[in-house]
């Protein structure tokens, strides 16, 4: 059942954020805005778009959630495998699941670490431009 969920998910999220999707919906919502005169602007004419986007918005809220969550870990799954592979600190595998606190601490570690690389760098910069001057 899974599996069917995930391929509907997957297949319903790429057809509904396709132009071909988004035109129909704007053909849709300009038919009824046309037949408002029709209907006397009543408000069973206001309440067929209010329920009919009312339904397919809740609908596609978990149709997204879904499909970001794969995103999400199938990105996390490679980078993670990324670092492992790679001469990087190890202890950046998984901190998707650290606390607000441990990845402020983590991120303020990287900043110093950036800060300190671009000082390296402006100093080699210097320091080539003071031999080309010399």
């Amino acid at each position: 059942m899974e599996r069917y969920f995930e391929k509907f998910a997957n297949a319903t999220a790429r057809a509904t954020g396709s132009s071909a999707a988004f035109l129909i919906c704007l053909a849709a919502v300009l038919v009824w805005a046309a037949t408002g005169p029709i209907f006397h602007f009543s408000e069973n004419w206001q309440l067929v778009i209010n329920t009919g986007t009312t339904i397919v918005t809740f609908l596609m809220v978990f149709l997204i959630q879904n499909t970001q969550n794969r995103d999400s870990v199938a990105l996390q799954t490679k980078l993670d495998e990324l670092i492992r592979s790679s001469q990087a600190e190890d202890e950046f595998i998984g901190i998707e699941r650290l606390t607000d606190r441990e990845l402020e601490a983590l991120h303020a570690k990287c900043e110093a670490a950036a800060k300190r690389a671009h000082s390296a760098l402006a100093r080699t910069r210097a320091e080539k431009e003071a031999r080309r001057a010399a």
